[in-house]
């Protein structure tokens, strides 16, 4: 019998600063930003930083680095029937407009929506973006290689009846016939279903399974009401400035290598005045601060999707403590990498993480709620945001501690010397000092 998890959920707290970034931007281009405490702030959202964050420990994982190397991980993509189609093609010596009508039909099938055919750029793309293990199209496409005849005669059939319904369907006019048929233009009534045995087996391929990252951060899937849905275990804050938003919106000239050749060359003064002026000409916002973010990983929930997914409580125990120990290090690494090459944003290193055990949440939102007001060294207030704001979420973690018995196994780790001195000249009770990712996972 494993020994149960010390306690349920494992609280993290991180504090960073960064400069001149643009990590995430709205419909507009324009940064992100939310009011709190009554002034407005900078927001990096929680779906930019999860992704960044799934992303950082599958290629680790897929390149057999970390926790988890070797280890079974997810995709989330649009492209299913296109993947399945080329594992045909490559693997299984299918003609390549054979294998893509046949992996969408097949698909479409089982429940998932798919573009309008007459749309080159949707026509084999699923509506919504589905998160499955990533061999799920090789697995697709074995099994319709090895029943290929029955495959086949199926989809044949399934083929001429959506055209069959699609153009009785074009002979009727206004809002009822778009009520009573498919984006496609077929009734799903008037299609042949997918044989069982072939349903079940792509269900079997989309099904979690062993994915650790699905495990750890979940999937919806409404299309297909029997294909499991799996709550995440991991809970992410979206991460805001400490101090009150400041925004610089940086105006950019950008030369033409040509243009400026002719230029230098030129025989007389009126050749280089037609070649005067920049290549092209814009507007980038870029944004500064100290920011905080925190996330929770639910070791229950966790275990849980683990041992659904098929695992005996021993590989479910093993697994479990593989990607905590891979979470802790995305959550420190991990970056969002909008304008990465323009910024080097993604070399940010955090100056504070905070790491505990709980047996509930603890978000230190509140910390922050009374701005930062951020002052040059010396000159009173508050001084700089990031000293200032690690003084203010270790004192609020050490007044909160007194208060809640069940917070044990507090760690903190630095990456900023300013912050180490600090830690060392002003150390908190019950809170150990580590130097490296591995120590925080308690």
């Amino acid at each position: 019998m494993t020994q149960a998890p010390r306690s349920p959920f494992l609280s993290l707290h991180l504090l960073e600063t960064l400069a001149a970034v643009l990590p995430v931007r709205d419909e507009n281009g324009s940064p992100k930003s939310m009011v709190y405490g009554g002034v407005e702030r900078h927001m990096i959202t929680s779906q930019a930083r999860r992704r960044a964050e799934r992303v950082h420990a599958r290629n680790r994982a897929n390149a057999g680095i970390g926790a988890l190397a070797g280890r079974s991980t997810g995709l989330r993509t649009r492209e299913w029937a296109l993947i399945t189609a080329r594992s045909l093609e490559e693997g299984h010596g299918w003609e390549r407009e054979e294998a893509i009508g046949t992996a969408r039909a097949v698909l479409e099938a089982t429940g998932l929506k798919f573009g309008d055919r007459a749309k080159k750029t949707v026509a084999n793309l699923t509506k919504v973006l589905l998160f499955a293990p990533a061999d799920t199209g090789a697995r697709i496409a074995a099994h319709i290689a090895e029943h290929a005849e029955v495959v086949r005669a199926w989809r044949d059939d399934y083929l001429r009846a959506q055209e069959k319904a699609t153009a009785a369907a074009a002979k009727k006019s206004g809002r009822k016939a778009e009520q009573e048929t498919e984006e496609g233009g077929a009734p799903a009534s008037a299609l042949p279903p997918l044989p069982r045995e072939h349903r079940d087996a792509v269900l079997l391929a989309i099904a979690p399974r062993d994915a650790i990252d699905i495990a750890l951060y979940g999937r919806f899937l409404a299309e297909i009401a029997d294909s499991p849905n799996v709550d995440g275990a991991v809970q992410s804050s979206h991460a805001f400035s400490v101090q009150e938003a400041e925004q610089v919106d940086d105006f950019y000239a950008a030369a033409d290598d040509a243009k400026l050749h002719r230029r230098r060359n030129a025989l007389d003064f009126l050749d280089a005045a037609d070649d005067a002026g920049a290549g092209m000409t814009g507007y980038q916002s870029l944004i500064s601060g100290t920011f905080y973010r925190h996330a929770v990983l639910d070791r229950v929930q966790l275990r849980t999707n683990l041992r659904a997914a098929g695992m005996s409580e021993a590989e479910a125990e093993e697994s479990a403590v593989a990607a905590e120990k891979e979470f802790v290090t995305s959550f420190v690494e991990a970056f969002p990498e909008a304008k990465k090459n323009s910024t080097a944003s993604t070399g940010s290193l955090p100056a504070l993480v905070l790491a505990f055990e709980g047996d509930r949440p603890y978000n230190y939102a509140a910390a922050f709620q009374l701005p930062i007001v951020e002052t040059p060294p010396g000159a009173g207030g508050d001084g700089p945001a990031g000293p200032a704001a690690v003084r203010r979420l270790l004192k609020h973690h050490a007044f909160v501690s007194k208060r809640r018995d069940d917070l044990r196994n507090a760690r903190v780790l630095t990456y900023d010397p300013q912050i180490d001195a600090l830690l060392t000249a002003d150390p908190v009770e019950g809170l150990s000092v580590v130097e490296s990712i591995d120590g925080l996972a308690p």
